[in-house]
C-alpha cells in the first residue's frame, strides 16, 4: 500500500481526533479566509465608487455620515443644503464640475435619486434597455434595482417617503421607467435615477397647494448632496476649508473620510485574523498531541514496517503524509466555508441595499490560504515525525 492510502487509513482510524482537528483548521482558515474576501471586495468598491469624486458637500453634521450617505448611499444624509448655494460653488473657478444629488424618497428600499445626466456619465454608465429620462418623472433603473424591484421599460411605481421605504407614498405623482442600466458594479446599480425637477415636483404637490405656495417652494429649492471634481489638485488645499468657514455648508474630503473609515474596519479585520491565528495555533497543538500519541500508539506498527524494510524516511514519510492529509482537507473546507460566509454576508447586505459582497470571487492573496495550512500540519507534526524517524527497532522488540 502506499504511503498516502496508508496515512489515508491510520488517519480515520481515531475519526473523532480527526475532525477535531478539522474543525479547528476550518475554522482558523475559514476567518482568515473571509476577513480577506470581504477587505479586498470593500476596498474595491470604495475606490470604484470614489472614482472621480473629489469632494462632497452637504448640510453640517458627520463628514463620514455625508460621504457614506452621498456616495455609497448606506446612510442617512445630514440634511439639505441651498440649490442656489450649491450652484454658487459650481460658479467657483475651483470647480470643474458639480453633480447635484436630491434624496428623500425610496421604492422597495432602493433609493430614488433626483440628478443630472452627469451622474451617469461619471460612472460611465450605459443602458441595457430604453432611454434616459427625457422629461420629469422619468426615472432609469439600476441593473440590481430593477431585477429585485421587477422595473422595466414603461413600468409605472410609486415612490415613498423615506429611504428605507414604508413612509407616505407619493400616488399621485408616479414614475415611469424610461431605461435600465446595465450592471455596472458600481452604486448605480442598487439606485433609481431621475432628474432634479422630478424629485422637487413630486414633493411641490404634496407640500405646495396654493400658487403662492408652490412659487414659495420654488424659491427655496434644496439639494440633498454636491458632489464636486476640482479643476486642478491645487484646489484640495484651499477650497474645503472656504466652503466650511465661509459658508453654512460642510466639505468632506472622500479620501480623508474613506482612509479614515477602513482603518476603523481594519482593526476589526485584524480582531478577526487574530483569531483565526489562535485558532491555527490551537489547531497546530492538537495535531501534535494526536501524532505524538499515534507515534506512541503505533510502535509496534512502525516497528514491524521496519522490521518488512521501510527505512526510517519511510516511516516518518508516513506520519509527515497524515498531517499533509488535515492540511489539504482543512484548505479545502476552510475556503469554501470563507467563501460560504462571505455570500452569506453578501445576500443579506443585498436585501438592505447596502455594499455588495460575493462569495464567487477569487483574491489572489487566497494562495496563502493553503500555505498556511500545509504550514500548521507541518510544523506540528516535526517533533512526532522525528520521534518516528528515531524509533529503535530493537529496543520495540525486547521490550515486547
Amino acid at each position: 500500500m502506499s504511503i498516502p492510502a496508508l496515512a489515508w487509513r491510520y488517519l480515520w482510524s481515531r475519526p473523532l481526533a480527526a475532525l477535531l482537528n478539522l474543525l479547528l483548521l476550518t475554522l482558523g482558515l475559514g476567518s482568515i479566509t473571509f476577513v480577506l474576501l470581504v477587505g479586498h471586495q470593500v476596498e474595491r468598491s470604495f475606490q470604484r465608487d470614489l472614482a472621480g469624486i473629489d469632494l462632497v458637500v452637504g448640510a453640517k453634521g458627520s463628514p463620514l455620515q455625508l460621504i457614506l450617505a452621498g456616495v455609497f448611499h448606506i446612510d442617512v444624509p445630514t440634511g439639505n443644503i441651498p440649490l442656489a448655494e450649491a450652484r454658487s460653488l459650481a460658479a467657483r473657478s475651483e470647480v470643474a464640475q458639480m453633480i447635484p444629488l436630491s434624496l428623500g424618497d425610496s421604492y422597495q428600499g432602493f433609493r430614488i435619486v433626483g440628478t443630472t445626466t452627469d451622474y451617469l456619465r461619471h460612472y460611465e454608465a450605459r443602458l441595457a434597455q430604453g432611454a434616459e429620462w427625457r422629461a420629469p418623472l422619468q426615472a432609469v433603473a439600476g441593473a440590481q434595482a430593477a431585477a429585485r424591484a421587477g422595473l422595466a421599460v414603461g413600468s409605472r411605481f410609486v415612490g415613498s417617503h423615506g429611504l428605507g421605504g414604508g413612509g407616505h407614498a407619493h400616488g399621485d405623482t408616479p414614475y415611469e421607467v424610461s431605461g435600465v442600466l446595465a450592471p455596472c458594479g458600481c452604486v448605480l446599480d442598487r439606485l433609481i435615477l431621475t432628474s432634479s425637477e422630478s424629485v422637487w415636483r413630486v414633493h411641490d404637490k404634496a407640500l405646495a397647494v396654493e400658487e403662492e405656495d408652490r412659487q414659495a417652494v420654488e424659491e427655496s429649492r434644496e439639494i440633498t448632496v454636491a458632489l464636486i471634481r476640482y479643476r486642478t489638485p491645487l484646489a484640495a488645499v484651499s477650497f474645503p476649508r472656504w466652503v466650511n468657514t465661509h459658508t453654512e455648508m460642510q466639505a468632506a474630503a472622500p479620501a480623508i473620510e474613506v482612509t479614515r473609515l477602513l482603518r476603523l474596519l481594519g482593526v476589526g479585520s485584524e480582531v478577526l485574523q487574530g483569531v483565526g491565528a489562535v485558532l491555527l495555533l490551537t489547531a497546530a497543538l492538537s495535531v501534535f498531541i494526536a501524532l505524538w500519541t499515534a507515534v506512541r500508539e503505533r510502535r509496534a506498527d512502525l516497528a514491524m514496517l521496519r522490521m518488512l524494510g521501510a527505512p526510517p524516511m519511510r516511516v516518518a514519510a508516513l506520519l509527515s503524509a497524515e498531517a499533509l492529509w488535515l492540511g489539504v482537507i482543512a484548505s479545502v473546507l476552510g475556503l469554501f466555508v470563507g467563501h460560504g460566509l462571505t455570500g452569506l454576508i453578501g445576500s443579506i447586505l443585498e436585501q438592505r441595499q447596502s455594499l455588495p459582497l460575493t462569495g464567487w470571487l477569487w483574491v489572489p492573496a487566497e494562495a496563502l490560504v493553503p500555505l498556511a495550512a500545509l504550514a500548521t500540519a507541518v510544523v506540528a507534526a516535526l517533533v512526532p515525525v522525528l520521534g518516528a524517524y528515531r524509533l529503535d527497532v530493537t529496543e520495540l522488540l525486547n521490550a515486547r
